[in-house]
Formats: structure tokens, C-alpha cells, sequence
């Protein structure tokens, strides 16, 4: 998140992480146009709050999406 908005780690609080189960292989965040297995995917939402916003990643061990985010999603490696 921090390299996302250009500041220090510090800059960004964890708020909550919590087991969620998504609706879809994209865990609910899909972009424009993109389609994913629809099939119920369990990971985590991570809740992060920076400059003042809130920002919400859906992960799992293997795929890190940020949830109405627009730009570019990773995946984990």
C-alpha cells in the first residue's frame, strides 16, 4: 500500500484482517471487463487506512487483490 501511494511504511495502520469467504475466484474484486471462476474462494480481507482513506486488499496464499482500486492488481510470489 505504501508504494502504491508513495509513502513511508509508517504511514499505513492495519485496521483489521479477517477470514472472509468471496463469491468468486477474484474474491469480489474484479475490474472492468474481467471475468473469474464463480465459485466461493476463502482468504482474508485486510483493512488498511492511509492519508485518511481506507483501503480494503482480498487475499489468499496465492493472489493479493485491492478492492476498488483503480489500477494494477498483484499477484503474491
Amino acid at each position: 500500500m505504501a508504494a502504491r501511494l508513495g509513502v513511508a511504511e509508517s504511514e499505513v495502520a492495519e485496521e483489521s484482517v479477517e477470514d472472509a469467504d468471496f463469491p468468486d475466484a477474484n474474491f469480489g474484486a474484479n475490474m472492468a471487463g474481467e471475468v473469474s471462476a464463480q465459485m466461493i474462494t476463502p482468504g482474508w480481507r485486510i483493512r488498511l487506512r492511509a492519508n485518511g482513506n481506507g483501503y480494503e486488499y482480498r487475499a489468499n496464499r496465492n493472489r493479493l487483490r485491492l478492492f476498488n482500486f483503480k489500477g494494477a492488481n498483484h499477484r503474491v510470489v
